[in-house]
């Protein structure tokens, strides 16, 4: 048995294995792992974890993308869709819909260099997941059909529609990539490929990619979690033994390249509303000695209020609100990139000119010593939390495994982070990047080409062209495959659960702060030196006056920007010289202050909060630099099609007179009439002891909390806070269509939905369980119909919102944009028939994916603190999980009607569409709900 300890010595780790290499001054946390391979070449790694009943499963296969060739480039990534649709020994569609109505989650995913596959399931589970995982792994290249094959293909282009094609700035990473890496470099083309490779995909070149690529010698597996080892052996032995070695997948050397001069590009971007400004510097692959000290540069060029980028673009010139640099490594090459997506209107060329000169403060100035100790600090609490959870340790272990060679090498990478010195930083500096050629790509709103740096080139890239009712993208699921299964001398039938596993609450701790009688409410929790905690102040965004919503979210940014006692930038220093990170957000329903450290800086770190509660800066040049950058991240918005569907969906709902109708940031109206005073008015009539609810997790006991708060207990004053009543006449015009035309998308964003209830109501958890069947992942009906049958989108969900005023439900999905009429015409069957078409078969189907589900849920430290949060908002008891559970598993398929027919009839559903008019306008007219109503992204109606 192997250990990776984890505990710091003057911010050095040690690794402890069954030799001791060194030895710390502390008692060590550890990662204990088992290591075995089988003879057909996996390699295993198991983490035996009893903290909770879950176990995770992880398996990487060593190929992504740049195991490609050209001419068949995406094969990777399409490959792990279609890894998911069937196998041999399961039923079909298992891994999608089984998985979480077992309690569990699974997903996949693919990137450059390889592809991996995980689930986490209740302990109850796992000889099933075992069957699922190696079914998928080993046995489901029979099972492709031409019809599972095409349709997939549309699913993929769903995707590339959604992440690409229909987002600001998608393009991005193909143009930069196809001008840094040579034609036939692996990285020279984009991980999901050319749709023109995908769509000429045969059955012959799916299986080839697979008798190349999926071996058991090409990959690593990671069980984590409530197991047992010599159980769990035998069991990885049965299930995966016999799948095939495959041919040998020689490790491909590093391939970095170089750049003999500068490429600047542009590119019109049809969706983006803000310049966008790249700079990118071919650098070294993961795990070269290089890569910590890269890592580093990025922090101090750009990644403080101190750093020399920040204070050039940010605070002196004004061109942005934020900036951002680091390195990217991959397993053969990697690249230094600096991103400035500017303010509107701003000319790139002035922000190229002012990146320069902030690069030559850097050469001349330097950093200083606590710049370092800052990036060294924050690595403690970062490896912590990089370890919270089952799938977070077992994603660790399999990818160092798989990419490194040793499952232990977090304790590698810590240490040699920690040595970085100033002079590495200055090394790779001008290695790498001083005066060294780049790509510099500008990325300009349509129409805008004035703002793109002198002498770019424009960049060419494909865009599909949607052209409606095109009849060769209808797909459905086709016939299964008729094959002759492979043999085993394993019984590789279903096998049986185990013992049903229902959680049980933590052990809640309560108290009051002595003076102001302030709530808290804690659990301690001892796997891990952390604590993670909250203080929630009751109004947020619901305290707005209505003309000048956005206020919260303001003063929230600002008590982020110093305090009386320490500016903005040694505010940020002091959280960062104790590892810890400390936000100021606003909700539609409160101020929330979160916060999480290392549990030996508690009472420090409850001191800054303290501080930046009770002596806020009011700094009004740092007030007028959040005011503009909410200007300019509102602006952002209008280029993202889903922010645009879901904030007119709430506007529809609730009405444009009630404060829940305006988004909580505000809108450009609002936030034009707020002022500094507006601010200062809000925190001194809502900032009240008396609206604050304290909630820890972590290893901290009570009466440490008590002692560390006794300060703020002390200080913060007791007010009477005025509580708005709005009134309750929500807009009743549903059943209507309204369309926001989008010129040029390729995908259409649909949301549907009405006011249903509070989330404080005694209802609210019978509809939220009534929803699963209809919304809840990927075993929901919507996803099941319009993405497995269909190919018509890459998902499909529904949620109820959660909070104590009505809260709504809300139906969404993107999808392709000669598939809008018909998506919508399945979604409104859909609602219509959910109550009368729901079954007893549905109901068990419920009960157990909750309350299996609940194993999964709760497992991290801030999973904990919303426990409490929860408890304390809507006045919930102690054990009120275990009563939600039993009040599920008492609901009858009565229940479940009654619940659907009383707060989701279709004809009170609002629809809102995000698409492109020119093509999908007049087929939306024959939906049969009245003429279309036209609206710009605000809102307002188009007659």
């Amino acid at each position: 048995m192997k250990h990776i300890n984890t505990s710091f010595f003057v911010f050095a780790l040690a690794f402890v294995g069954c030799n001791a290499i060194e030895q710390t001054a502390e008692a060590p946390f550890s990662i204990h792992y088992e290591k075995f391979t089988l003879d057909n070449g996996l390699e295993v790694i198991l983490h035996e974890d009893h903290s909770d009943p879950i176990v995770a499963v992880a398996t990487v296969m060593h190929v992504g993308s740049n195991r490609e060739k050209v001419g068949r480039t995406g094969f990777a990534h399409f490959f792990e869709h279609m890894s998911f649709n069937d196998s041999e020994n399961t039923p079909l569609g298992a891994n999608r819909k089984l998985i979480p109505e077992w309690g569990g989650v699974r997903n996949g995913g693919t990137w450059n260099d390889g592809t991996i596959y995980y689930e986490v399931v209740p302990k109850d589970a796992f000889d099933k997941i075992l069957w699922v995982d190696s079914d998928r792994f080993g046995y489901m290249i029979n099972t492709v059909t031409k019809e599972a094959l095409e349709r997939e293909k549309q699913v993929v282009k769903n995707e590339k529609r959604e992440r690409v094609d229909n987002a600001p700035y998608g393009f991005t990473n193909e143009v930069i990539i196809k001008n840094l890496y040579p034609e036939g470099h692996p990285y020279s083309w984009t991980m999901i490929g050319e749709l023109s490779d995908l769509q000429s995909a045969t059955l012959d070149d799916v299986k080839e990619f697979y008798e190349q690529y999926y071996g058991a010698g090409n990959a690593s597996l990671v069980i984590a979690g409530d197991i047992d080892i010599a159980q769990t052996k035998t069991k990885v032995q049965q299930w995966f033994g016999e799948i095939r070695k495959g041919p040998v997948v020689e490790k491909l050397k590093p391939m970095p390249v170089e750049l003999n001069e500068s490429k600047v590009l542009y590119f019109e971007d049809n969706f983006a509303k803000l310049p966008e400004l790249r700079m990118v510097f071919p650098t070294v692959e993961n795990y070269h000695e290089d890569e910590y000290a890269l890592n580093v540069l990025g922090q101090l060029l750009t990644g403080s209020k101190k750093s020399p980028v920040y204070k050039v673009l940010v605070k002196e010139k004004e061109y942005a609100p934020s900036v951002s640099s680091g390195q990217n490594g991959r397993e053969l090459a990697g690249e230094f990139v600096i991103r400035i997506r500017a303010n509107e209107g701003i000319d790139l060329d002035s922000v190229k000119l002012a990146l320069t000169h902030s690069l030559e403060l850097f050469e001349k100035d330097g950093f200083d010593d606590n710049e370092l100790l800052r990036i060294k600090a924050s690595l403690e609490t970062g490896l912590y939390r990089g370890i919270e959870t089952v799938l977070d340790k077992a994603y660790t272990l399999v990818n160092d495994n798989e990419f490194a060679g040793d499952p232990s090498f977090i304790t590698k990478r810590a240490s040699l982070t920690s040595a970085v010195t100033a002079q590495d930083v200055k090394r790779v500096y001008e290695k790498y990047l001083k005066a060294k050629p780049y790509i510099m790509t500008s990325f300009v709103p349509k129409g805008q080409l004035d703002l793109v740096v002198e002498g770019s080139i424009k960049a060419e890239v494909y865009q599909e062209e949607i052209i409606a009712n095109v009849l060769d993208e209808e797909v459905g699921q086709g016939e299964e495959a008729d094959y002759e299964k492979t043999p085993s001398i394993q019984d590789r039938s279903e096998p049986d659960f185990g013992e049903l596993p229902f959680f049980k609450m933590p052990i809640i701790w309560t108290t009051q702060l002595p003076q102001n009688s302030i709530s808290v409410y804690g659990i301690e929790n001892n796997e891990l030196p952390l604590v993670a905690f909250n203080i929630t102040i009751k109004g947020g965004h619901y305290l707005d006056p209505i003309e000048k919503s956005g206020a919260a979210a303001l003063l929230a940014d600002l008590m982020m920007e110093g305090t009386a006692k320490r500016t903005s930038a040694a505010l940020e220093e002091a959280i960062d010289l104790l590892g810890a990170s400390i936000n100021i957000s606003s909700g539609n329903e409160e101020i929330s202050i979160d916060a999480t450290c290392l549990a030996k800086n508690f009472e420090p770190t409850v001191a800054l909060i303290e501080e930046m509660i009770l002596e806020p800066r009011w700094d009004e040049v740092e007030y007028n630099r959040l005011k503009q950058a909410l200007e300019t991240r509102l602006k952002g918005n209008e280029s993202n099609p889903t922010t645009i569907a879901y904030s007119n969906l709430t506007k529809l709902m609730y009405g444009a007179d009630h404060i829940l109708g305006v988004a909580s940031r505000g809108t450009h109206e609002t936030i034009k009439n707020i002022e500094l005073a507006d601010l200062k008015n809000y925190y001194a009539n809502n900032f009240s002891a008396s609206m604050a609810t304290l909630h820890v997790v972590g290893l901290v006991d009570q009466q440490r909390v008590v002692n560390a708060f006794e300060g703020l207990d002390r200080n913060w004053k007791i007010k009477d806070v005025t509580w708005p009543n709005y009134e309750k006449n929500f807009n009743q015009n549903g059943n209507n269509v309204y369309f926001i035309d989008v010129p040029g998308s390729k995908q259409s964003v649909i949301f549907v939905g009405k006011l249903a209830l509070s989330a404080a109501d005694s209802d609210y958890n019978n509809l939220a369980f009534a929803n699963e069947i209809l919304g809840g992942g990927s075993s929901g009906k919507l996803f099941q119909i319009l993405r497995i049958e269909k190919g018509y989108t890459y998902g499909a969900y529904s949620f109820l919102q959660q909070n104590i005023a009505i809260s709504p439900f809300v139906a969404y999905s993107s999808v392709r944009a000669n598939a809008t009429k018909s998506s919508i015409e399945i979604i409104t069957d859909l609602l219509q028939n959910y109550g009368v078409n729901f079954s007893e078969e549905e109901v068990k189907i419920t009960q157990n994916k909750i309350v299996k589900g609940n194993t999964l849920t709760y497992e991290s430290l801030y999973a904990k603190r919303d426990i409490l949060s929860n408890l304390s908002k809507y006045g919930k008891s102690m054990t009120y999980i275990e009563e939600d559970q039993r009040e599920l598993m008492g609901m009858t398929l009565g229940n479940f009607k009654e619940i659907i027919e009383r707060y989701l009839p279709e004809n009170e559903m609002f629809y809102v569409v995000v698409g492109d008019k020119k093509t999908q306008l007049k087929e939306l007219n024959s939906l049969g709900k009245g003429a279309v109503i036209e609206m710009d992204i605000n809102g307002n109606l188009i007659y």
